[in-house]
């Protein structure tokens, strides 16, 4: 079995059964407070800290590839980005240093791949990360843009307004008012698409990025993918599970809401059941395709303990 199969049958299994830890962790007295009812802290007692910033500089400190990986697992678990057609178009939401991009764009040499993320610093990383992988053709195929997409929306070139209005009825050439500022970040955009939209997305990929959203601003972020995404077109989903192991190490004091904390950097972290999912979903307009958790046990190789990893995969489509 290659590298690439053995991490992919690794990461997308069933090792363990997600009912059984349920019952272990609501159980224990030791993690009562994960269970407990969130009482929201008088203003004057809560920090403040800007997200962005935080993602940023936790970037930086990890900006040398090596802490996360390339999702080689994901063309297993999301066969559909191998076999969709010629010139297919994929948005990839909070893309970070491109260890998701990478193997879709290894693995399909047809696609094209535009990836967004609220750091400019991630965005020239994920670039340098991308070109040095020698992928055919990578340099027309892989587009970073700066996008807050939780905040501010996606730009107007990715779905003017009329096609979010029309799709199914646009002119594959539509060209729209669309005169958006540009960045360092989007050198990699044809003049033409500088100034005129795509007409939409048929993928969307949003890997352990929504859980780095307030839950609050969750349903505005989930529309807003809906908004730019072709009709029929999935959105390919994997984030963080309730009881995932690291979800346990958090201590009460770093609860910012149920199910949500804040790590001492100030990055934030949510972690998801399926009910949670799958009504985000469906109230942002999704039919819901699969939802299930994934279970997986490793051990760690330096103190030999067993680590349970919980995470939801999803698929999601937009009527057609």
């Amino acid at each position: 079995m290659s590298v690439s199969a053995a991490e992919a049958a690794e990461y997308h299994s069933k090792d363990f059964d997600w009912e059984t830890l349920r019952q272990e962790i609501e159980t224990d007295p030791s993690l009562t407070y994960h269970l407990l009812p969130f009482v929201s802290p008088q203003p004057q007692q809560q920090v403040s800290k800007d997200p962005i910033k935080a993602w940023q500089s936790f970037h930086i400190q990890h900006s040398s590839g090596k802490f996360f990986k390339e999702r080689r697992y994901l063309l297993k678990e999301f066969p559909e980005l191998v076999s969709c057609g010629d010139d297919s178009k994929v948005l990839e939401v909070g893309c970070g240093n491109g260890s998701t991009a990478l193997p879709i764009l290894r693995g399909n040499d047809k696609i094209i791949l535009y990836a967004c993320d609220c750091s400019n610093e991630t965005l020239q990383r994920a670039k340098e990360f991308v070109v040095a992988s020698n992928v055919a053709l990578v340099e027309h195929r892989f587009c970073p843009f700066y996008c807050d997409f939780a905040t501010t929306g996606f730009p107007k070139w990715l779905a003017c307004d009329y096609c979010r209005e029309n799709f199914g009825e646009k002119n594959p050439n539509c060209i729209s008012d669309v005169r958006e500022e540009r960045t360092l970040e989007t050198d990699s955009l044809s003049m033409g698409e500088r100034s005129s939209c795509i007409g939409g997305v048929d993928f969307i990929t949003l890997i352990f990025t929504l859980s780095a959203v307030p839950f609050q601003i969750m349903p505005t972020a989930l529309r807003e993918c809906f908004s730019v995404l072709k009709p029929g077109g999935m959105l390919l989903f994997r984030d963080y599970g309730l009881y995932d192991m690291t979800m346990l190490r958090f201590e009460a004091d770093q609860r910012v809401g149920f199910r949500e904390y804040t790590r001492s950097d100030g990055t934030h972290s949510y972690f998801f059941c399926l009910d949670t999912v799958r009504n985000l979903f469906i109230c942002a307009g999704f039919i819901e395709l699969e939802i299930e958790y994934c279970c997986v046990k490793s051990v760690n190789r330096r103190n030999g303990k067993s680590m349970k990893r919980v995470w939801v995969h999803g698929k999601f489509q937009k009527p057609a």
